[in-house]
């Protein structure tokens, strides 16, 4: 398969992007189209095509698009969009009723309807078999309740992190990668929970993001607590401005000095 002929497809704005096959139809970026997965008939939209695919998006087989989305399509899905909120407010309603420690974070039809996905939160295992029925009787189709973690739902819901900016995991970030605190120590960050901490709680998914980025620009740089030559004399480096390329050092005399790492 040429890679020309992949696609990458996301099926709701801040999502992951999954691979298909474009079958000969002729895609650009923002277009909409309806494909089979294992869960159902889905509508979404090219988020990479052509030389845009990355390489770990080419393994493997791809299934097929079955189509682009036509005028009737998008009225499908924007019907869908309304049943959507009314499925949310029944929920939410019958959740009260029953008194469950959860919380509703989203509410997705497949675009066949053939099943309504409740993604939701919880402290801990929750005992839905009644609030099943009821969302099967008022609905009439399959029901999945699926309980997502503090990324999953702080993605969903979005808000602005403390750069000021859309959270990444909504906007750039297409997968949720593991992040470390040595991520966090490798870009010289406090590690105090409040400074690395999301919306979610959870470790910035930018540490992850920028993590690659950091180790490249430090790979020639000294180590903090390492001796450097400076003039015919040992100096101790402290700091390190991986962003601006210097490194800060301590002179044997104790006189501190920012210096160029090309300059060393």
């Amino acid at each position: 398969m040429s890679k020309t002929d992949l696609v990458g497809i996301k099926f709701k704005r801040e999502g992951k992007i999954y691979y298909f096959s474009a079958a000969g139809i002729p895609l650009q970026n923002g277009d909409h189209v309806i494909v089979e997965t294992d869960h159902g008939m889905v509508f979404g939209t090219v988020a990479a095509s052509g030389e845009a695919v990355p390489a770990r998006g080419r393994g493997g087989t791809h299934k097929p698009i079955l189509r682009k989305a036509t005028d009737d399509d998008l009225q499908t899905q924007a019907e869908n969009q309304v049943l959507e909120r009314e499925a949310r407010r029944f929920c939410l309603e019958k959740i009260k009723q029953r008194s469950l420690p959860m919380k509703i974070v989203d509410v997705e039809y497949l675009f066949d309807r053939s099943k309504v996905v409740f993604y939701f939160t919880a402290e801990n295992r929750v005992d839905f078999r009644e609030l099943i029925k009821d969302l099967v009787q008022r609905f009439k189709t399959r029901i999945e309740l699926r309980q997502i973690g503090a990324r999953q739902e702080a993605r969903m819901i979005k808000g602005l992190g403390i750069c000021g900016r859309e959270v990444c995991c909504a906007t750039l970030l297409h997968n949720l990668d593991r992040v470390s605190v040595k991520m966090a120590k490798e870009q010289s960050m406090s590690l105090n929970p409040e400074k690395i901490s999301g919306l979610c709680g959870r470790l910035m998914c930018c540490l992850a993001f920028e993590y690659e980025t950091y180790l490249g620009m430090k790979k020639d740089m000294p180590k903090c607590g390492k001796y450097v030559q400076i003039d015919n004399n040992r100096a101790k480096v402290l700091r390190q401005s991986v962003l601006k390329g210097q490194i800060t050092v301590e002179m044997e005399n104790g006189e501190e000095r920012t210096l160029k790492v090309e300059d060393i």
